[in-house]
């Protein structure tokens, strides 16, 4: 690590290592690397995300991001379907499948007793106020395969039933313990395409 002579290098690098995969020795190059390239990327970086700092909002009506300066395209899109994801990462790869044009509603996590996750701390009542305001008619949870994903499955699921709404879930194609944004595309798409009703009544 630099010496006491550079605190700011020092800082740089112990907040590079705090981003996933990344340990000491990779923040150390990743520096140094910066550092050789001051003004191509060093600047640029930091200029965007600065600008991404102050700008860019998630969304609370859908979890999605946004910009401060204009609305969420979940306010305009005409659709009756939603696709109901964990995380960011799960729609980026459900939407480089191409496979699904509809609504996503980002959770923000799943229910997890080990981690303190309760369902005040995603947007579930959000979601259900969305199926309620607009008709929609398919909820498809494109929900990892992990025990908590599955958890939260059976919870959104209890939470609408009571909607006249049919609810989908992935094929099972779908390994099991799988998170989504990890899978490769062809196995998104399968999965997706051939989803089945949660509950298996149809």
């Amino acid at each position: 690590m630099p010496n006491a002579k550079q605190p700011e290098l020092d800082n740089l690098i112990q907040l590079l290592s705090r981003l996933p995969s990344l340990g000491p020795k990779s923040a150390k190059r990743i520096a140094l690397y910066l550092l050789k390239n001051k003004s191509n990327l060093m600047k640029p970086l930091s200029e965007a995300i600065t600008h991404v700092h102050t700008n860019i909002i998630k969304c609370n009506v859908c979890g999605n991001l946004t910009s401060k300066e204009s609305k969420c395209t979940c306010l305009d899109m005409k659709t009756d379907q939603i696709c109901v994801v964990e995380n960011i990462a799960d729609m980026w790869a459900l939407e480089s499948t191409s496979v699904f044009k509809g609504q996503y509603h980002i959770l923000g996590g799943t229910l997890s007793a080990i981690n303190g996750s309760n369902p005040e701390d995603l947007l579930i009542n959000s979601l259900v106020d969305r199926i309620k305001k607009c008709n929609i008619k398919e909820v498809i949870l494109a929900i990892s395969a992990t025990i908590e994903g599955q958890t939260t499955a059976h919870y959104i699921n209890d939470s609408l039933k009571n909607l006249n709404v049919k609810i989908t879930k992935l094929a099972h194609g779908l390994p099991v313990g799988s998170e989504i944004e990890y899978l490769d595309d062809g196995t998104l798409f399968s999965a997706f395409k051939y989803r089945n009703s949660f509950n298996n009544k149809n």
